[in-house]
């Protein structure tokens, strides 16, 4: 075969090499991108005069045909055309012969690659970001459905104080909103329109990068054709954005894997999201947010693989730069693999009541509170503090909690101490009386509800309004 831009060449590629460097096993997901970009591309060089409205219609027509035979799985693939933008002129090249050859006129590889990864990622993200509001709502229901439900609340991975279960759903919930307001904010950083670099150093061609940028619903253009070809910080940021949604994705996995085992009995997932073992029959395994926190690695490992390739590199475009992309894909897939199993998971998930709030009420958590109502008392934090934790040790080599100490034995610590301790001290009562904004109590989980509701309406506004936008048909 002829050797690709072979002309200054006495010698064909080594095959090696071509396997080597060739893209086109992984970059042949950004065909549909690639002649999307191409027909703009063409439609413009029509409109310049560079090209003919006849000539463009032909290409134009070639490139549906190759677009749908790509799509059904008609044609192969080469490894020897290198990439996904040879592949599809070589393609197009079978059906419209040597006209084919003035698709490439006024571009370069570098600037299509860039046009291709960023039509491709701002997709992502609008699809993300839509992903994750069915995250936030399935939490978000989980969460009504539970605004009485009590557990404890943990530090140490030790029973701090008692918190309601819609409590602790809304701090993901709002964990996951802040992933999506990065997301939205990366699109603005996404969608801008690259096309019309060329190489490095534009064209000479009298093209309208204006014109394919609203072709393509871009926000605006990359101002400088060097920055354009070279940088893909729109990626970095991506992948960092997205490694934030896997840790916690993660953090939220963790808690589903301790919650649904004998030991706390919290929560049960539905079957349809765990496995069973190939030798205990009785193992009902959380093998889904498991396996959602093994995959955080390979997530983190993008990103510190798409920085360790771009921290040394000269502009414009160099080949390591062919690296920026299997990483991207393979985040991208794996974060919509997860966020699609973990809605209808969380959905599912039944709530272990009786269970969460016997480990409240058998414990220590409402010692703070203890601490609080003596200071109510007129008793200076400090000694408070001193009071209770010498209860607390009377009641743990008694077996028993504070509210099952007599008023006889609280008065043995402090005469502070009154009638009205059992109800202070009664796990509603400690929840209850959080009442700060952003506390656990009730009403103020009520108030998160509102807020998040407005923020997912939001989010699914945005979503909506670019949806037809980042899907272009051509």
């Amino acid at each position: 075969m002829t050797k690709l831009w072979g002309g200054r060449f006495t010698k064909a590629t080594n095959q090696l090499v071509e396997e080597y460097t060739a893209s086109i096993n992984f970059d042949r997901k950004l065909a549909r991108y690639d002649i999307i970009g191409s027909m703009a591309h063409v439609d413009m060089l029509a409109s310049c005069g560079i090209l003919t409205h006849q000539e463009a219609a032909i290409i134009i027509e070639g490139l549906n045909k190759v677009d749908y035979k790509i799509e059904c799985g008609k044609v192969e693939l080469d490894v020897g055309h290198e990439d996904i933008h040879m592949n599809v002129e070589q393609l197009l090249s079978k059906e419209i012969g040597p006209l084919s050859g003035k698709l490439h006129t006024g571009r370069s590889r570098n600037d299509q690659v860039a046009l291709d990864m960023r039509l491709y990622l701002r997709e992502v993200v609008v699809d993300m970001v839509e992903q994750l509001v069915q995250l936030q709502q399935a939490l978000l229901t989980q969460a009504k459905t539970n605004l009485d439900t009590i557990l404890p609340g943990y530090t140490h991975l030790q029973r701090a104080q008692p918190v309601s279960f819609a409590h602790h759903m809304m701090a993901y919930v709002f964990m996951f909103q802040r992933d999506v307001e990065r997301l939205q904010d990366s699109f603005k950083r996404i969608n801008q329109m690259p096309l019309g670099a060329g190489a490095l150093a534009g064209t000479t061609f009298p093209i309208d990068r204006q014109q394919v940028a609203d072709k393509l619903q871009f926000d605006g253009l990359c101002e400088n054709s060097l920055d354009a070809v070279s940088d893909r910080d729109f990626v970095i940021e991506f992948l960092a954005n997205t490694s934030m949604v896997s840790m916690h994705l993660s953090r939220l996995s963790e808690e589903l894997v301790q919650w649904s085992s004998t030991e706390f009995n919290f929560i049960e997932l539905d079957d349809a999201f765990c496995t069973g073992s190939s030798m205990m029959p009785q193992k009902k395994n959380p093998d889904v947010p498991e396996l959602v926190r093994g995959k955080t690695g390979r997530v983190y490992g993008n990103l510190i693989g798409m920085l360790t390739t771009l921290k040394s590199l000269p502009l414009a475009y160099n080949k390591d730069m062919q690296e920026d992309k299997e990483g991207m894909f393979d985040t991208a897939e794996t974060l919509k693999g997860a966020l699609a199993l973990f809605a209808p998971m969380i959905e599912t998930m039944h709530v272990n009541k009786e269970a969460m709030y016997k480990a409240v009420a058998e414990d220590y958590s409402n010692a703070t509170d203890l601490a609080d109502y003596l200071v109510g008392k007129n008793v200076p934090f400090r000694e408070a503090h001193a009071v209770v934790g010498q209860v607390v040790l009377h009641c743990i080599n008694k077996g028993c909690y504070l509210l099952d100490l007599s008023l006889e034995e609280f008065h043995q610590f402090s005469d502070a101490i009154e009638e009205d301790i059992y109800e202070a001290l009664t796990p509603e009562s400690v929840v209850a009386a959080r009442n700060v904004p952003g506390g656990p109590a009730k009403n103020r989980v009520q108030e998160q509800f509102l807020s998040a509701e407005q923020s997912i309406t939001a989010s699914l506004s945005w979503v909506q309004s670019l949806q037809s936008a980042v899907k272009l048909d051509g």
